[in-house]
């Protein structure tokens, strides 16, 4: 019954129901077959509207669309053009940093590659970058951030695998900066194969460029800084930067409206949040039976008797989620962390190191082939075609593996808290 339960609900999404729906529906049924009363679904619903740390989702959202609306990522680039511009592979370095920062504060891959793809793709090209690189980098770069505080999945991460929000934000953020130092080391090595020239550097450009992000500049070391030193906490920190924001582009830089722009921003950003708290509502219903079922603790004692390793386990753990992660981001989240969190405590492994390679996997997830999300937004962007992204982006999914596998068996080499 369960089998031709899983594949009815597979086959209706794969025709496109509504995975809230689809969710849902398997909670009551299962709540229902064990004689349990529905209003255990509607429990957790409640369970979750009174979480202290859900609020940062809508605010944290909120600035960064904002920011993406307004000349926010324009003003990145030429900050990070006119400090690395003059190095050897400087203005993809320059792309890395702007596209990563602008990922961890959108929380949204296709935010970021729409917003600023299409000023870096031409100016690239035109530095003389191959136009393989250029693609791999666009399509890598949608996803960088995630790992960079306040990124979206590690607050949605922190929620459902009942840890600290605040420790994973610390945790993440070595890695994160590693990764993007990996990266740049890449870019570096291709600007000299291809014989790119650098940049002349100019110290009036680089004045000129911090004062026009003079507003912009202080908000990561605002936002981090003030997590890390525990000033506040990650829902106070997206107060704090959702008011900065708005005040600094409306009131400061005057790019939006607040009674014309704001509004609309607003409603696109919420309509994100909505989905994302629809599928966690009936999630938190569907995995609430999965542990009074006692299904991680089964899965684990199925699991054990095959793989003892705890290194075999994280392979396969690795692999799956690289799987999961491609096909669907959000509700990969939401449905597959509580499984996995008991299971892998029972092989040992730190909730928030789980976490780490958990994030990481959504990073690589975004642009493996066939459907990871960034390479159909870098086709439809850069008009291309997905084998010609999927070869462009080879390279970059390399280095990310290499990372992957470096946090996964070394945490102690990057994680503040492993």
């Amino acid at each position: 019954m369960a089998l031709l339960l899983t594949l009815i609900i597979l086959a209706l999404a794969f025709l496109g129901a509504p995975v809230f729906s689809l969710i849902g529906a398997g909670a009551l049924y299962l709540f229902g077959a064990a004689d349990i009363d529905s209003s255990a679904v509607i429990v957790e619903m409640l369970r979750l509207a009174s979480l202290p740390a859900l609020i940062a989702i809508p605010l944290f959202t909120f600035a960064g669309y904002v920011m993406a609306e307004s000349g926010s990522p324009r003003r990145m680039l030429r900050l990070g053009t006119a400090m690395f511009g003059s190095l050897p592979g400087g203005l993809a370095i320059a792309a890395l940093c702007a596209t990563a920062i602008f990922t961890a504060f959108t929380g949204a891959s296709g935010v970021t590659i729409i917003a600023l793809g299409g000023l870096l793709y031409p100016m690239l090209i035109k530095n003389g970058y191959p136009e393989k690189f250029t693609l791999g980098l666009l399509t890598t770069t949608g996803s960088l951030g995630l790992l960079f505080p306040p990124s979206l999945p590690i607050i949605l991460y922190g929620l459902i695998a009942k840890i600290s929000i605040d420790a994973l934000f610390k945790a993440a953020l070595p890695p994160g900066i590693f990764l993007l130092a990996v990266l740049s080391v890449y870019a570096l090595i291709t600007a000299k194969r291809a014989g790119i020239q650098k940049q002349h550097f100019s110290l009036a450009e680089l004045k000129s460029a911090v004062r026009e992000n003079a507003w912009e500049l202080p908000l990561p070391f605002l936002i981090i800084g003030g997590i890390y030193m525990g000033f506040f906490t990650a829902s106070e920190a997206a107060s704090i930067m959702a008011f900065y924001v708005l005040i600094t582009e409306v009131l400061i830089h005057r790019e939006l409206n607040l009674f014309r722009d704001i509004p609309k921003i607003a409603v696109k950003s919420m309509m994100l949040v909505g989905a994302i708290f629809v599928v966690l509502g009936t999630a938190l219903g569907f995995t609430n039976y999965l542990v009074d079922a006692q299904i991680p603790d089964r899965i684990f004692a199925w699991l054990h008797s095959f793989v003892a390793s705890k290194v075999v386990f994280l392979i396969l753990l690795n692999a799956f989620l690289l799987v999961i992660n491609m096909v669907e981001i959000f509700s990969a989240i939401i449905i597959v962390v509580p499984i996995i969190v008991p299971v892998a405590m029972n092989y040992g492994i730190d909730p928030i190191h789980l976490g780490v390679i958990f994030l990481l996997n959504l990073e690589i997830g975004y642009m493996t082939p066939p459907l990871g999300l960034n390479l159909f937004l870098s086709s439809s962007r850069f008009n291309k075609k997905l084998p010609a992204l999927y070869a462009a982006s080879f390279n970059f999914w390399l280095i990310l593996l290499g990372v992957l596998a470096l946090v996964t068996y070394f945490p102690a080499l990057f994680l503040i808290n492993p």
